[in-house]
């Protein structure tokens, strides 16, 4: 079974980690330190979209059939990270801190 997913998961987990960077820059240079909680779902979304971007260009990279167990751990890294990312735009859409 080919990695049909590998690409789209480092394409869109690359992206979205350019997100978090510009994130956590902004909340550092406006100097928010009432948003701490922004501040520590948008680093564990980073880590988490970084993780994502790892096992899918190793997916990517392998031939062997370990190719195949890297885009699924990468499909979850990238689940999970999707998921903080909404629970951080409520929480700032909805102003609950």
């Amino acid at each position: 079974m080919p990695n049909n997913k590998s690409s789209h998961i480092l394409n869109t987990s690359s992206n979205l980690l350019g997100i978090c960077f510009i994130v956590l820059t902004a909340l550092r240079v406006q100097d928010l330190r009432q948003a701490s909680v922004i501040d520590e779902i948008t680093t564990f979304s980073t880590i988490l979209f970084m993780t994502s971007c790892v096992f899918s260009f190793l997916s990517l990279r392998t031939t062997s059939s370990r190719g195949i167990y890297y885009e699924r751990v990468a499909d979850v890294f990238f689940l999970i990270g999707l998921i903080s990312m909404f629970l951080l735009i409520m929480i700032i859409s909805f102003n609950v801190i």
